[in-house]
């Protein structure tokens, strides 16, 4: 990498993301030595503006940050660091400096899972058909999922796009509604995929 030290007093500033949720968690600064030794460590090091030193992060903590990648971006006076951390990021103990939890997103979906949750527990079944569903149990909720699983079949050995997507996004919608029935998210499906690709 030609990295330019040159533009910030020889140092360039640090984004630190998490390599599985893509959740920042801190910014630091970086001199030329603290990118050689977080390479040769695979621990990310920053130069301390305050106490004027390399300093790797957990080195009194233990919470260190194992290197994954390095990228430099497009002026070559920024990085992105991707990491597996190990423990809270934050001196203050919070798992990211915005004192955000490091836990997976997807975005929209997650907000969906959200929803579901607050109906499940809050709404009433006359006024949600998402806790009418909860109301009715498992087996209700697993043959809707079972209706929809073939109404997209169906939809998806035909010509019209439109319906092929509305179908399958009642499968997703009542998915989830499912996977939180039996006290699972998302997520959860998405680390037994991870395992698998190991």
């Amino acid at each position: 990498m030609n990295i330019d030290f040159n533009k910030n007093n020889g140092l360039v500033p640090a984004i630190i993301q998490d390599a599985s949720t893509h959740n920042v968690l801190m910014l630091g600064y970086m001199n030329e030595d603290a990118v050689k030794k977080t390479i040769d460590t695979n621990l990310v090091t920053f130069f301390s503006r305050s106490k004027q030193r390399l300093w790797t992060k957990g080195e009194e903590s233990g919470n260190v940050l194992n290197l994954v990648s390095i990228k430099l971006d497009c002026d070559s006076d920024t990085l992105l660091i991707k990491v597996n951390p190990n423990g809270s990021t934050c001196h203050k103990g919070s798992d990211t400096c915005w004192n955000d939890k490091n836990k997976s997103n997807f975005g929209f979906i997650s907000e969906l899972e959200t929803i579901i949750e607050s109906r499940k527990r809050r709404a009433s079944k006359d006024s949600s058909y998402v806790a009418s569903l909860f109301e009715k149990g498992i087996n209700k909720i697993a043959q809707k999922v079972g209706e929809e699983a073939v109404e997209v079949v169906i939809e998806a050995k035909d010509s019209n796009d439109d319906l092929f997507l509305n179908e399958s996004a009642d499968l997703l919608f009542h998915y989830l509604i499912l996977l939180q029935a039996k006290g699972y998210k998302l997520n959860d499906v998405v680390n037994v995929l991870q395992e698998r690709q190991k």
